[in-house]
């Protein structure tokens, strides 16, 4: 209730600064205003996601685990009590969707990143509630974690780019094998695609150090979104495959875009005020520049350097009539010139005049041609923050500036939105700032030691202030820091997670340098940071004409399967008994159809892989019943990763300490195709046997058989199997779901066992007999979507046929062949299986005679606090020398947040 207490008051607060004297009546009274956003606050409830890793990057054949968070911003509703988190490639194709539970808005998970189906790649996770999907998407959790690979792969290169004029690069590569010799005197292949089709390739070959350059032309920049470098180099041998390496193209070409934030919005003839400015390269990431302004007579007014990552912001007071440029150098010593915005010869701004630490003092300031016209006219200045009105009040313009105090203590942390509208409702400026007025969780980590050695026991001890240790959720990770190299101000914690970032739109470089004290400049870029960044959560425009959004989705309080009992003329069937049965659980529910046929069963809980029964047949009529079960709903993949930037170019290179340590962890899995096999071995039947689909890379996913046991009809079973693809009920095809819900209509191809065949001929296909279906989601040469003009491959292979005579089949055996349409079998997304972090004992001379090469040395998502507030852990080291880190997260029952971050050494 904290939260609504700092409402009220700030309300109280603002309608006692309102002052209206002589004013035209407003056309919308403040209190009209007030009564609509707050409504919508009280109805619309603000849902954060966030997860804390074990660590910020990973090694295929690793154990990725995680910790769920979900904040809040009111009380009287019940909160979600489901969080998904999904796996996506950097090309957008989803790898695995894990659907976690929360206990006390904190829930656990893992994902193992197995081999078969993982790849070197800069992977995205992206998470969130389905009551975040009813809104805007860019508020979602999002965060790259690059994983390398030490195991499956066999091409190492290192690749860097030299822009040689407009639309030209010299792309440098050096190959190396996977044990990491180089590949000199290797003739190649390469080919340069934007997605689908090559816009350029050629030939060449690696000198002796296993290095080449290839000259490359890009046409049109927009073939590096999602263009690849495709690299096919020779074996060496006749009797050794080719190596083929697959890189982006994101940093082919050297580019930046300057843009400049007036703030509130406006360049005021005569008004001072500060100009912001952001430069960007085409990866997203800041660039360092320098520069001036001058006016149209090439006169300089002012000179500007960056504060960090492109922005500043500088003093400027701009001439009515003049017309203004600036002349940026970059740190490559390239110059641009750009135009500033138009200078506006009236009109009425927020800024930000004072801090003084106990209270924020804003200025509403007019030049003087708009402050002629508009004396003694009322103005609406309201804030929110959190998804709060925090303050509320009627000024009326009697001089050209008109100061607004407002006290920080009673302020929420975070992003405080101040807008200036007028009384018909038009929105004239706007101003963002930061307040960190209240405490955080004050997080105190320390242990027995400073210094241990290899494998001795650590005593760890957790406290939190008596005042903040009301009942919460808290994790810890310790790692090797000489093995997991990371700057800090990188991450994105709980803190610049919750009170920045999930407020903003766009891309925030750095998340965490601007909470880490040491960083002296950190308030002044911080400040610059909101005057150039998007910050759109909700329209005033729209609250005042009621447009208010439209909720599909409410808060999951449970897993809920849904559907619609019907005859098989059409009819909806009322009051039909249904049976619900989830064997390996031995759940056991039945409901009744409403009078519209429709049927629910409700918070049901069992893991991911669980194969659940719906069974009508205990009606009377069942032989003329149908279950049709609604689709599970899944936002759409965001159309352009929102965090691309942080894309690692070399991984191999970046991650090096780590992948050295992954290579001798999983030794003995990198030298398996070495190992003679004698025995018989069943072999895998992938899409790659037929000649039609040879040109597909690695599936995005496969299905094995096993999943289908107990499926009857395979359309049915498809609909909750297909991952990443969507059926239309209108054009009875299947589209890849992103592309779909982008507006696309290019349909899936089926294929099977090679063939291209349509969807009508799925059901004559029978489940029994599919050995494995694999999903293709995307076709980076071209070589099927130029030939069937689809988008997206579902290949159905089936097993291969016994020579033997078979018995013929009784009756009741090809009854049971037969679709039951009254018995739905399906296996749907569940609730993520729980596993424990192993953490070894050392406690005898004997048991510390192995090798040890673990990077994280300790995880706990499930952190107990006693009464007082404190917490004690003991667990071992590893091998590794040198630095360990600790990080703590967590939130208290209030919503209070915190992080913590120490060290200690191990010598």
């Amino acid at each position: 209730m904290k939260k609504l207490s700092i409402l009220w008051c700030m309300l109280f607060f603002a309608f006692g600064f309102s002052r209206v004297l002589g004013q035209q009546l407003p056309t919308i009274p403040i209190n009209t205003v007030v009564e609509k956003v707050q409504k919508y606050f009280g109805v619309y409830p603000v849902e954060k996601v966030h997860l804390h890793f074990d660590k910020p990057y990973y090694a295929v054949g690793d154990t990725l685990w995680l910790k769920a968070y979900l904040n809040h911003n009111l009380y009287e509703y019940s909160p979600s009590k489901i969080v998904y988190v999904e796996m996506l490639t950097s090309k957008d194709s989803l790898i695995q969707t894990l659907r976690i539970p929360l206990k006390e808005n904190g829930g656990k998970g893992q994902l193992v990143l197995d081999p078969q189906f993982i790849t070197q790649d800069n992977y995205r996770f992206r998470a969130y509630t389905k009551w975040m999907a009813n809104f805007d998407p860019s508020y979602f959790y999002n965060k790259v974690v690059p994983i390398g690979d030490a195991i499956n792969k066999k091409l190492g290169a290192e690749i860097t780019f030299t822009p040689e004029g407009e639309g030209k690069t010299k792309a440098s590569l050096q190959f190396r094998d996977r044990s990491g010799n180089l590949l000199g005197r290797r003739k190649l292949i390469w080919e340069a695609i934007d997605g689908w089709d090559p816009f350029d390739k050629g030939k060449a070959e690696t000198d002796d150090m296993g290095r080449v350059s290839l000259n490359l032309t890009i046409k049109d920049r927009e073939y590096l979104k999602k263009g690849r470098l495709i690299v096919k180099i020779d074996g060496g041998d006749k009797l050794e495959p080719a190596l083929i390496g697959n890189y982006s193209l994101q940093y082919a070409l050297w580019d930046a875009d300057v843009q400049f934030f007036p703030e509130g919005g406006d360049l005021l003839a005569g008004i001072s005020k500060k100009l912001a400015f952001k430069a960007v390269s085409s990866t997203g990431k800041g660039l360092k520049i320098s520069g001036k302004i001058v006016d149209s007579k090439k006169r300089e007014v002012a000179t500007f350097s960056d504060l960090g990552f492109g922005m500043g912001a500088i003093d400027f007071i701009p001439v009515a009539g003049e017309i203004y440029k600036a002349t940026v150098k970059f740190e490559n010593g390239e110059q641009r010139s750009y135009d500033l915005p138009a200078v506006k010869a009236e009109g009425l701004n927020v800024v930000l005049h004072k801090d003084d630490g106990a209270s924020i003092q804003l200025g509403l300031v007019a030049n003087e041609d708009y402050y002629a016209k508009m004396t003694n006219q009322p103005f609406y200045v309201l804030g929110q923050s959190s998804g709060h009105l925090v303050y509320a009040a009627q000024a009326t313009l009697k001089n050209s500036s008109v100061l607004v105090n407002i006290p920080k203590d009673k302020l929420p942390n975070g992003i405080v939105q101040i807008t200036v509208m007028q009384p018909d409702g038009k929105l004239l400026s706007e101003r963002l700032f930061f307040n960190q007025s209240q405490p955080v969780l004050e997080i105190g980590v320390k242990t027995d030691k400073t210094n241990y050695a290899q494998k001795e026991a650590v005593r760890l001890s957790l406290h939190i202030a008596p005042k903040d240790s009301l009942t919460g959720t808290y994790s810890i990770s310790v790692v090797d820091d000489s093995k997991v190299p990371y700057n800090d101000d990188q991450e994105l914690g709980i803190l610049s997670n919750y009170l920045l970032t999930s407020d903003l739109k766009g891309y925030v470089e750095h998340p965490n340098y601007y909470f880490n004290t040491e960083n002296e400049n950190r308030k002044e870029a911080l400040d610059a940071l909101l005057m150039t960044q998007g910050f759109r959560r909700f329209s005033y425009n729209d609250l005042i004409a009621e447009k208010l959004p439209q909720v599909q989705f409410f808060p999951e309080q449970g897993i809920t399967l849904s559907g619609t009992l019907r005859l098989n003329t059409g009819r909806p069937f009322p009051n039909g008994g249904l049976l619900l049965s989830i064997p390996s659980r031995n759940i056991r529910k039945d409901t009744y159809t409403d009078n519209g046929g429709r049927f629910n069963f409700e918070n049901l809980i069992f893991p991911d892989s669980s194969k659940v029964t719906i069974n009508a047949r205990g009606n009377d009529n069942f032989r003329n019943l149908v279950i049709n079960m609604d689709p599970t709903y899944f936002p759409g993949i965001d159309q352009g990763n929102p965090v691309a930037s942080s894309n690692i170019q070399n991984i191999d290179q970046t991650m090096k300490a780590y992948l050295a340590n992954s290579k001798n962890e999983y030794r003995t899995s990198i030298l398996i195709d070495e190992v003679e096999v004698t025995g018989v071995q069943k072999k895998l039947v992938t899409s790659k046997e037929f000649s039609a689909l040879s040109g597909l890379s690695m599936p995005e996913h496969r299905i094995e058989s096993d999943r289908l046991s107990g499926c009857n009809v395979l359309t049915m079973c498809l609909s909750t199997l297909l991952t990443g693809i969507t059926y239309d009920n209108q054009t009875l095809k299947y589209y890849i779901t992103r592309n779909y819900n982008q507006g696309s209509r290019v349909p899936v191809q089926f294929f099977l066992n090679g063939m291209p065949i349509d969807e009508p001929s799925l059901n004559s296909i029978q489940p029994a007999e599919i050995e494995a279906i694999e999903i293709f989601l995307r076709d980076d040469l071209g070589t099927v979507s130029r030939t069937y003009q689809n988008d997206g491959v579902v290949s159905i292979m089936t097993k291969k046929n016994d020579q033997k005579k078979q018995p013929r089949m009784s009756l009741s055996e090809i009854e049971s062949l037969l679709p039951k349409t009254n018995i739905i079998d399906m296996v749907p997304l569940g609730y993520v299986k729980e596993r424990q972090f192993y953490s070894p004992k050392y406690a005898t001379p004997e048991s510390k005679n192995t090798n040890d090469y673990r990077t994280t040395i300790y995880w706990n998502p499930d952190v107990e606090l006693d009464a007082d507030g404190n917490a004690t852990f003991e667990f071992y080291n590893a091998d590794g020398n040198g630095r360990y880190k600790v990080v703590v997260e967590g939130q208290n029952q209030a919503g209070n947040i915190g992080r913590s971050v120490y060290y200690y050494n191990v010598k």
